[in-house]
Protein backbone atom coordinates (compact mmCIF):
# COMPACT_ATOMS: atom_id res chain seq x y z
CA UNK A 1 0.00 0.00 0.00
CA UNK A 2 1.09 3.22 -1.05
CA UNK A 3 0.98 5.93 1.43
CA UNK A 4 0.77 9.65 1.66
CA UNK A 5 2.11 11.68 4.86
CA UNK A 6 0.53 15.20 4.93
CA UNK A 7 3.35 17.94 6.79
CA UNK A 8 1.52 20.37 8.44
CA UNK A 9 2.44 23.60 9.46
CA UNK A 10 2.47 23.98 13.56
CA UNK A 11 0.99 27.15 15.28
CA UNK A 12 3.80 29.86 16.03
CA UNK A 13 0.49 31.15 18.26
CA UNK A 14 -1.36 29.80 21.05
CA UNK A 15 -4.04 28.66 18.19
CA UNK A 16 -5.18 25.49 16.69
CA UNK A 17 -7.88 26.83 14.32
CA UNK A 18 -5.20 26.38 11.30
CA UNK A 19 -3.74 23.63 11.67
CA UNK A 20 -7.42 22.03 12.38
CA UNK A 21 -8.32 23.63 9.25
CA UNK A 22 -5.18 22.09 7.15
CA UNK A 23 -6.16 18.70 8.92
CA UNK A 24 -9.57 18.54 7.42
CA UNK A 25 -8.63 19.94 3.85
CA UNK A 26 -6.05 17.26 3.38
CA UNK A 27 -7.58 14.49 5.45
CA UNK A 28 -9.26 13.27 2.52
CA UNK A 29 -5.96 12.48 0.62
CA UNK A 30 -3.27 11.57 3.72
CA UNK A 31 -2.78 8.68 5.41
CA UNK A 32 -0.79 10.69 8.48
CA UNK A 33 -0.02 13.52 9.30
CA UNK A 34 3.78 14.52 10.28
CA UNK A 35 4.00 17.73 12.86
CA UNK A 36 7.48 19.13 12.52
CA UNK A 37 9.26 20.55 15.88
CA UNK A 38 10.18 23.72 16.28
CA UNK A 39 10.99 23.78 12.73
CA UNK A 40 13.14 26.82 10.48
CA UNK A 41 14.58 27.45 14.17
CA UNK A 42 11.32 29.06 15.73
CA UNK A 43 9.15 28.01 18.86
CA UNK A 44 6.07 26.23 17.47
CA UNK A 45 3.24 24.58 19.66
CA UNK A 46 4.47 21.15 20.60
CA UNK A 47 4.65 18.78 18.09
CA UNK A 48 3.22 16.17 20.20
CA UNK A 49 0.28 18.16 21.41
CA UNK A 50 -0.82 18.52 17.45
CA UNK A 51 -0.14 15.08 16.79
CA UNK A 52 -2.66 14.37 19.30
CA UNK A 53 -5.04 17.13 18.20
CA UNK A 54 -4.68 15.31 14.50
CA UNK A 55 -5.86 11.92 16.50
CA UNK A 56 -8.77 13.26 18.05
CA UNK A 57 -9.72 14.15 14.28
CA UNK A 58 -9.46 10.22 13.60
CA UNK A 59 -6.32 10.72 11.42
CA UNK A 60 -3.00 8.96 12.62
CA UNK A 61 -0.33 11.56 13.57
CA UNK A 62 3.42 11.51 13.78
CA UNK A 63 5.68 14.20 15.79
CA UNK A 64 8.61 15.13 14.67
CA UNK A 65 11.48 15.86 17.70
CA UNK A 66 14.58 17.36 17.02
CA UNK A 67 17.92 16.84 19.32
CA UNK A 68 18.69 20.53 18.72
CA UNK A 69 16.54 21.46 21.76
CA UNK A 70 16.72 18.31 24.09
CA UNK A 71 18.59 17.37 26.78
CA UNK A 72 18.33 13.75 28.34
CA UNK A 73 15.35 14.30 30.83
CA UNK A 74 13.34 17.14 28.22
CA UNK A 75 12.96 13.83 25.96
CA UNK A 76 12.39 11.77 28.57
CA UNK A 77 9.45 14.11 29.27
CA UNK A 78 8.34 14.18 25.80
CA UNK A 79 7.89 10.19 25.11
CA UNK A 80 5.82 10.46 28.51
CA UNK A 81 3.36 13.36 27.64
CA UNK A 82 3.42 11.13 24.24
CA UNK A 83 2.25 7.73 26.07
CA UNK A 84 -0.35 9.76 27.79
CA UNK A 85 -2.23 11.20 24.78
CA UNK A 86 -1.27 7.94 22.69
CA UNK A 87 0.90 9.04 20.26
CA UNK A 88 2.56 6.08 19.50
CA UNK A 89 5.04 7.10 15.89
CA UNK A 90 7.87 9.64 15.79
CA UNK A 91 10.13 11.44 13.17
CA UNK A 92 13.45 11.99 14.54
CA UNK A 93 15.59 14.87 12.77
CA UNK A 94 19.24 16.54 13.87
CA UNK A 95 17.23 20.26 13.42
CA UNK A 96 17.80 23.45 11.74
CA UNK A 97 19.96 25.85 13.21
CA UNK A 98 18.00 28.42 15.87
CA UNK A 99 16.73 31.48 15.13
CA UNK A 100 17.85 32.30 18.86
CA UNK A 101 19.68 31.05 21.66
CA UNK A 102 22.19 28.18 20.95
CA UNK A 103 21.45 23.56 20.54
CA UNK A 104 21.44 21.58 23.62
CA UNK A 105 24.80 19.33 22.19
CA UNK A 106 23.65 16.72 24.54
CA UNK A 107 21.85 14.42 23.05
CA UNK A 108 21.98 13.10 19.08
CA UNK A 109 19.43 11.09 16.42
CA UNK A 110 21.00 7.97 17.24
CA UNK A 111 20.93 8.26 20.74
CA UNK A 112 16.84 9.01 20.75
CA UNK A 113 16.08 6.43 19.33
CA UNK A 114 18.20 4.17 21.95
CA UNK A 115 16.70 5.93 24.51
CA UNK A 116 12.96 5.30 22.95
CA UNK A 117 13.95 2.00 22.31
CA UNK A 118 14.69 1.37 25.88
CA UNK A 119 11.66 2.94 27.34
CA UNK A 120 8.03 1.14 27.91
CA UNK A 121 5.27 2.10 29.73
CA UNK A 122 2.51 -0.50 31.16
CA UNK A 123 -0.22 -0.31 28.94
CA UNK A 124 1.00 1.40 26.11
CA UNK A 125 2.44 0.30 22.63
CA UNK A 126 5.98 0.10 21.90
CA UNK A 127 6.83 3.36 19.70
CA UNK A 128 7.79 3.89 16.20
CA UNK A 129 10.58 5.79 15.60
CA UNK A 130 11.70 6.97 11.79
CA UNK A 131 14.75 8.85 11.32
CA UNK A 132 15.35 10.68 7.97
CA UNK A 133 18.19 10.69 5.36
CA UNK A 134 19.91 12.34 2.08
CA UNK A 135 20.94 11.03 -0.91
CA UNK A 136 23.68 8.99 0.49
CA UNK A 137 24.64 5.35 2.01
CA UNK A 138 22.59 4.69 4.73
CA UNK A 139 24.56 4.03 8.07
CA UNK A 140 23.18 0.80 9.44
CA UNK A 141 21.62 2.37 13.34
CA UNK A 142 19.19 4.32 10.76
CA UNK A 143 18.63 1.53 8.38
CA UNK A 144 17.46 -0.11 12.14
CA UNK A 145 14.36 2.46 12.46
CA UNK A 146 11.07 1.27 11.97
CA UNK A 147 10.88 3.54 8.90
CA UNK A 148 12.77 6.23 7.15
CA UNK A 149 12.16 9.41 5.66
CA UNK A 150 14.16 10.52 2.38
CA UNK A 151 15.07 14.44 1.84
CA UNK A 152 13.14 16.41 -0.65
CA UNK A 153 14.27 15.80 -4.16
CA UNK A 154 13.09 17.19 -7.45
CA UNK A 155 14.90 15.16 -9.52
CA UNK A 156 13.21 11.76 -9.88
CA UNK A 157 16.08 10.06 -11.70
CA UNK A 158 18.42 11.13 -9.06
CA UNK A 159 15.69 10.00 -6.20
CA UNK A 160 15.33 6.79 -7.82
CA UNK A 161 19.33 5.88 -8.31
CA UNK A 162 19.92 6.35 -4.60
CA UNK A 163 17.14 3.80 -3.91
CA UNK A 164 18.79 1.50 -6.24
CA UNK A 165 21.99 1.83 -3.80
CA UNK A 166 20.84 1.06 -1.01
CA UNK A 167 19.34 -2.43 0.83
CA UNK A 168 16.87 -1.15 3.19
CA UNK A 169 14.03 -3.76 4.82
CA UNK A 170 11.93 -0.81 6.33
CA UNK A 171 9.46 1.36 5.00
CA UNK A 172 11.19 4.38 2.92
CA UNK A 173 8.84 7.49 2.20
CA UNK A 174 10.28 10.25 -0.55
CA UNK A 175 10.26 13.69 0.28
CA UNK A 176 8.43 16.16 -2.17
CA UNK A 177 7.86 19.98 -1.23
CA UNK A 178 5.54 22.29 -3.27
CA UNK A 179 7.30 25.20 -4.66
CA UNK A 180 4.76 27.70 -3.24
CA UNK A 181 5.93 30.96 -5.24
CA UNK A 182 9.08 31.74 -7.10
CA UNK A 183 10.63 33.49 -4.38
CA UNK A 184 10.67 30.18 -2.64
CA UNK A 185 12.26 28.35 -5.10
CA UNK A 186 14.81 30.76 -5.46
CA UNK A 187 15.62 30.71 -2.15
CA UNK A 188 15.96 26.95 -1.69
CA UNK A 189 17.91 26.90 -4.79
CA UNK A 190 20.43 28.09 -3.01
CA UNK A 191 20.73 25.31 -0.51
CA UNK A 192 23.60 23.03 -2.29
CA UNK A 193 21.70 19.57 -1.00
CA UNK A 194 19.19 20.77 -3.31
CA UNK A 195 19.08 21.00 -6.87
CA UNK A 196 16.02 22.75 -8.62
CA UNK A 197 16.08 22.40 -12.50
CA UNK A 198 16.17 25.97 -13.66
CA UNK A 199 12.73 25.06 -16.31
CA UNK A 200 11.16 24.70 -13.44
CA UNK A 201 12.28 28.00 -11.52
CA UNK A 202 10.98 29.66 -14.95
CA UNK A 203 7.67 27.67 -15.11
CA UNK A 204 6.77 28.77 -11.42
CA UNK A 205 7.98 32.22 -12.18
CA UNK A 206 5.62 32.49 -15.06
CA UNK A 207 2.21 30.37 -13.10
CA UNK A 208 2.50 30.20 -9.08
CA UNK A 209 0.28 26.64 -9.45
CA UNK A 210 3.36 25.16 -11.64
CA UNK A 211 5.13 24.40 -8.12
CA UNK A 212 1.49 22.83 -7.57
CA UNK A 213 1.13 20.61 -10.70
CA UNK A 214 5.29 19.73 -10.49
CA UNK A 215 4.54 18.23 -7.30
CA UNK A 216 1.51 16.39 -7.78
CA UNK A 217 3.12 14.80 -10.83
CA UNK A 218 6.16 13.99 -9.23
CA UNK A 219 3.73 11.58 -6.33
CA UNK A 220 2.26 9.73 -9.22
CA UNK A 221 5.46 9.16 -10.28
CA UNK A 222 7.09 7.91 -7.14
CA UNK A 223 4.03 5.84 -6.99
CA UNK A 224 4.18 4.42 -9.86
CA UNK A 225 7.35 3.41 -9.91
CA UNK A 226 7.18 1.05 -7.08
CA UNK A 227 10.07 2.21 -5.69
CA UNK A 228 8.82 3.71 -2.00
CA UNK A 229 6.18 3.13 0.25
CA UNK A 230 5.01 6.23 0.15
CA UNK A 231 5.90 10.52 -0.11
CA UNK A 232 6.44 12.49 2.51
CA UNK A 233 4.67 15.48 1.34
CA UNK A 234 5.43 19.33 2.38
CA UNK A 235 2.82 21.17 0.86
CA UNK A 236 3.46 24.52 2.36
CA UNK A 237 0.46 27.03 1.98
CA UNK A 238 -0.72 25.29 -1.38
CA UNK A 239 -2.10 22.39 0.66
CA UNK A 240 -5.81 23.49 -0.47
CA UNK A 241 -4.67 22.80 -4.09
CA UNK A 242 -2.79 20.36 -3.56
CA UNK A 243 -5.44 18.13 -1.62
CA UNK A 244 -8.12 19.28 -4.77
CA UNK A 245 -5.34 17.86 -7.45
CA UNK A 246 -4.78 14.66 -5.76
CA UNK A 247 -8.15 13.73 -4.72
CA UNK A 248 -9.39 13.77 -8.03
CA UNK A 249 -5.81 11.68 -9.30
CA UNK A 250 -4.36 9.32 -6.70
Amino acid sequence: MFELICEVEPPTRPDLKKVRHQIGVMSPIADGFLIPDNHIGRATVSSVAVANEVQLMGARGIACLNSRDRNLLGFRRDLLTAAAYGVERFLFVHGDDPAEGARTSQLTVRRMIEQTRETTYPGCDPFKVGAATRLRPVPKWKAEADFLYVQVSYDLDELLRWRESVELDIPVYAGVMVLASAQMAHNLAKLPQLQIPADLIEAVERDRDAGVDHACEQILKIRDSGAFEGVHLIPVSRYRQVAARLERDL
